[in-house]
C-alpha cells in the first residue's frame, strides 16, 4: 500500500494505487476514486498561491487546453491542507519535432495570449522584478554567490521583450501529454507571470519559434532561472546548471533585435 502521507478522508473511498514519479518537490499518487484514474498530491505553496493555480487551470480549461480537471472533495472543497486531487491526464510524452511544434502552439495559442495581464501568482515576481529584487518564489538571490547573480540577472535582462503572460514555468518532455494531435500540460506548481520566453527557452533547440529573441538567449534565460529557483530547493542540482549557463552566456549576440 502507498504511503501517502496525506489526508486523504475529505474523499471517501479514494485508493492510493502507486507512487508516480517526476515530483522533485511534490509527492505525487496515481489513485483510484470511483471509477476514475485521479491524481493526488500534496502543495506546498500556500492558500492563495495555490487558489491562484487552480483558478488558472480553470481558465485555461475553459479555453480549450488539456489540464488537470479538479476533483472537489465531498463538501465541495477545491484542497484541504494543501492536498489537491485531480483527474488523470492521458497521453505520452513529445517524441518528434512536429509534437512540439504543437506544444508550442499551445503555449503561445492559449496560454500566452489568454492570460496577458493575469495577476502575478502571490508571493512570486517575474524576471524583470528580479533584476532589482532578491526574492520570489523559490528564488533567493541573496543565498547565491555574488558572480553568478550577475549572469542570471544579465541572461534574464537580454529577454525583456513582449507582454507579460502566465508562464507553465516548467515545460519538459515530463509535463507535456501527447494524446493523438493535442496538447496537455502536467504541473503547474511552478507557473508564474513573465515573458513567454521562459516558456519558449524550454522546448528542443530544433523546433522553430518565431519573436526578436535569439535562441541562445532563450537557452540562456531558462538555464539562470532553472539555476536560481533551484538554488536553495534543489542544490545540488543547481550547481550542475550553473557551468552551462556560464558557456552559453559567451554565446548572446551583443544586441537583440528591435
Amino acid at each position: 500500500m502507498v504511503d501517502t502521507r496525506m489526508a486523504l478522508h475529505p474523499w471517501p473511498g479514494l485508493e492510493p494505487v502507486w507512487e508516480l514519479t517526476g515530483g522533485a518537490r511534490n509527492r505525487v499518487v496515481l489513485a483510484r476514486y470511483g471509477n476514475r484514474e485521479v491524481v493526488v498530491r500534496r502543495s506546498g505553496r500556500s492558500s492563495a498561491s495555490l487558489e491562484w493555480e487552480l483558478d488558472l487551470l480553470e481558465h485555461l480549461g475553459a479555453q480549450g487546453l488539456r489540464v488537470p480537471r479538479l476533483v472537489p472533495d465531498h463538501e465541495g472543497r477545491r484542497y484541504v491542507d494543501g492536498v489537491v486531487v485531480q483527474e488523470f491526464l492521458p497521453g505520452e510524452p513529445p517524441r518528434s519535432d512536429d509534437d512540439w511544434v504543437r506544444v508550442v502552439e499551445a503555449l503561445e495559442g492559449v496560454v500566452h495570449a489568454c492570460t496577458v495581464g493575469w495577476p502575478q501568482r502571490p508571493g512570486f515576481a517575474s524576471s524583470s522584478e528580479l533584476l532589482e529584487r532578491e526574492s520570489g518564489g523559490d528564488i533567493r538571490l541573496d543565498a547565491m554567490p555574488p558572480e553568478l547573480v550577475g549572469q542570471v540577472r544579465e541572461a534574464w535582462a537580454a529577454v525583456q521583450i513582449g507582454p507579460h503572460s502566465v508562464v507553465h514555468g516548467d515545460v519538459g518532455a515530463g509535463n507535456v501529454l501527447m494524446d493523438g494531435g493535442s496538447v496537455g500540460l502536467l504541473d503547474w506548481d511552478e507557473a508564474r507571470v513573465d515573458v513567454r520566453w521562459f516558456d519558449l527557452g524550454a522546448v528542443p533547440t530544433s523546433t522553430p519559434v518565431s519573436g526578436p529573441v535569439s535562441g541562445q538567449a532563450l537557452a540562456a534565460a531558462a538555464v539562470a532561472w532553472e539555476t536560481a529557483t533551484c538554488w536553495v530547493v534543489e542544490p545540488e542540482y543547481a550547481r550542475s546548471c550553473a557551468p552551462q549557463l556560464a558557456a552559453l552566456m559567451h554565446t548572446i549576440p551583443g544586441e537583440q533585435d528591435p
